[in-house]
């Protein structure tokens, strides 16, 4: 099983982990082991990053109760259900073979498993063939317990090719987001990014930047940006259970300190208040959250 692709061993060179890459990458495999199909049915939301049918790539926020991800093989997950009406991958997750990235993360626990593959068109939503499974440590995952479920809402609530004031404001309060990027070819990942409020700087309506936090070694995000610039990211506003969905383009800046950033520019923007919502707790912050970079300049009120 090749677990790297040359964008991952690139970045990974560059920093000087590739030892420690191979070392963790043994983690990467192919099946779904019985502690993570357990972990699965307990999930009470999922997200998956995948391509829209104009080329971009979105994050998009599925809910259900616990048992609508389940492991149905040792290589395949179903998923009762799918993207809200309105979502930027309702349609696109009912093509067969399309690459698709998962993550399934736990605030209550701090526990994440990411899970990649292609597409299955199955009964009352979607499968995943897989391709690789592994999990993360609990690193910059903030804990929270869920409030309740809200049944009504009124979908998508604005689309725009910016950020409004108020979903500036959405962004710089984030402690925590999920990006989608893709190797291009026949992969898509999903991955989780976490901090203090502050962590990520919007730097004008059509461009964010985030510190790149120190993590497993394996640069999977880093490298699918090296092979491919798009790129899609999910806030969600935990505490009401909306979501702010931005579709576009991301580059990595590497510093002379061993410092990365990571530029993001905005293409297109999606925000919604979906029924079904969960609503969570407040957080409680990661120990190893870093305190949010310093200002960057950012040119917006």
């Amino acid at each position: 099983m090749e677990r790297y692709h040359r964008g991952s061993l690139d970045v990974q060179e560059r920093v000087g982990v590739r030892e420690a890459a191979e070392h963790v990458g043994r983690a990467i495999g192919a099946d779904i082991k019985d502690v993570a199909a357990r972990f699965l049915t307990e999930q009470p939301h999922l997200v998956v990053g995948a391509g829209d049918g104009e080329g971009r790539l979105w994050a998009s926020l599925i809910a259900g109760a616990p048992g609508f991800v389940r492991a149905t093989a040792r290589d395949r997950i179903a998923v009762l259900g799918g993207p809200p009406v309105g979502d930027p991958l309702a349609e696109a997750l009912a093509l067969a073979g399309a690459p698709v990235g998962t993550i399934a993360l736990d605030p209550r626990t701090r526990r994440r498993m990411r899970l990649n593959g292609a597409l299955d068109v199955a009964p009352g939503g979607f499968a995943v063939r897989a391709r690789r499974v592994f999990a993360n440590c609990p690193k910059y995952l903030q804990r929270r317990q869920p409030v309740e479920r809200v049944l009504d809402g009124p979908g998508v609530l604005r689309r725009g090719p910016a950020l409004v004031p108020d979903q500036e404001r959405a962004v710089r309060a984030a402690d925590t987001f999920f990006v989608a990027t893709t190797d291009g070819a026949d992969g898509v990942d999903a991955s989780h990014r976490g901090g203090m409020p502050g962590f990520v700087e919007v730097l004008s309506p059509t461009e964010l930047a985030w510190p790149d936090y120190p993590g497993n070694a394996m640069f999977l995000t880093l490298g699918n940006l090296a092979a491919d610039e798009r790129a899609g990211l999910l806030f969600p506003d935990w505490e009401g259970g909306g979501v702010l969905q931005l579709s576009g383009r991301a580059r990595t800046e590497f510093g002379a300190d061993g410092e990365r950033l990571v530029r993001f520019t905005v293409d297109a923007v999606v925000e919604a208040l979906h029924p079904g919502r969960l609503r969570w707790s407040g957080p409680e912050y990661s120990p190893a959250n870093p305190p949010p970079p310093a200002h960057r300049g950012s040119t917006t009120r």
